[in-house]
């Protein structure tokens, strides 16, 4: 999983389009950024650029079979998450799934609600793997980074996708400080004006501090940016 600040890009590999709508609607709403495939040789090469977070796999593919592309993809040496969407039921091709290095392994026909889960679970193991906590406490903030839910004072606090980035760089970040350019860099692609992250920031704290005006969360550096402060 990358260490930036945009959503979670994953990548469908799946040759029935059914199955890539509906986890694109479904995946979509989450706020996944999701990508798709047919064929599981350009999968290998997406892994190798590092264009992808987490894979969802089918194995029965019309080029090569989806065992081969987790053989591939961690004969490479990446450590990306793999689901693996099959209907292969039987107990063996799912063990050879995991026992080549799939971290989860759904069968169809499966829910939305199961599938999401299973990714959640992924992305929790690689952020542990990575050393990075995947749930952040400062206070009375919290922000869970693999559901993407934040609470203040108990209370769940709704975010539009760009504050919720800006809050996700802070907190994978926190305790440094962060220049504007380098939150504009990875936020907004670096051709933005510095206004609009002011914007983003006063929203931010009308939503997470006790008193905006006095913030004692997203602290100003004048002149250079903003620091979260740690736990």
């Amino acid at each position: 999983m990358t260490a930036g600040a945009g959503p979670l890009r994953i990548l469908v590999v799946d040759d029935e389009p059914a199955i890539r709508r509906f986890l694109r609607a479904g995946l979509g709403a989450q706020g996944y950024l999701i990508s798709e495939l047919e064929t599981g040789l350009p999968a290998v090469d997406v892994v190798h650029r590092g264009g992808t977070d987490l894979i969802i796999l089918d194995l029965g593919l019309p080029d090569i079979d989806g065992l081969e592309v987790i053989r591939r993809i961690r004969g490479a040496g990446s450590a990306v998450p793999i689901v693996v969407l099959s209907s292969r039921g039987d107990e063996a091709a799912k063990v050879d799934a995991l026992d080549l290095g799939a971290d989860d392994y759904v069968t169809k026909p499966f829910g939305i609600d199961e599938l999401l889960a299973r990714v959640r679970a992924a992305q929790r193991h690689m952020l542990q793997q990575q050393g990075e906590h995947p749930v952040f406490h400062s206070g009375d903030l919290t922000v869970d980074l693999v559901r993407r839910i934040v609470t203040v004072r108990g209370q769940e606090v709704k975010f539009s996708p760009r504050e919720y980035e800006v809050l996700r760089l802070l907190v994978q970040h926190a305790g440094k400080v962060l220049t504007h350019k380098m939150i504009l860099r990875e936020v907004w692609g670096g051709d933005t004006d510095v206004q609009y992250l002011r914007i983003y920031i006063r929203a931010l704290r009308q939503k997470i501090e006790p008193d905006p005006e006095r913030p004692t969360h997203i602290l100003t550096e004048t002149g250079v940016g903003y620091r979260l402060r740690a736990a």
